[in-house]
C-alpha cells in the first residue's frame, strides 16, 4: 500500500488516493477518510472506489469530460 496523495474535502473528511496490490493485481483506491474526534486520527470509511487498470482509464476520461463541462 502506498499513499499517492490526499485532497481535503472539508474540515473532517479527506480523499486518500492509494496504489495497492492484492493477490498479485494492482489497483488504485480512492477512499474517504474521516477525522476521529476522540483519537484525532484519520480513519477510512467504506465510501470509496477501487479501480483496476481496465476501469481506471475510462473513468478518468469521463471525469475529465464532466470537469470540462462545468468550467
Amino acid at each position: 500500500m502506498s499513499v499517492v496523495g490526499e485532497v481535503q474535502k472539508n474540515n473532517t473528511e479527506k480523499f486518500v488516493i492509494e496504489a495497492k496490490e492484492y493477490k498479485g493485481k494492482n489497483f488504485v483506491d480512492v477512499r474517504i477518510y474521516y477525522l476521529d474526534k476522540e483519537s484525532d486520527d484519520w480513519k477510512p470509511t467504506k465510501k470509496g472506489i477501487t479501480l483496476t487498470k481496465y476501469t481506471y482509464e475510462p473513468l478518468l476520461k469521463l471525469i475529465t469530460e464532466a470537469y470540462q463541462k462545468i468550467q
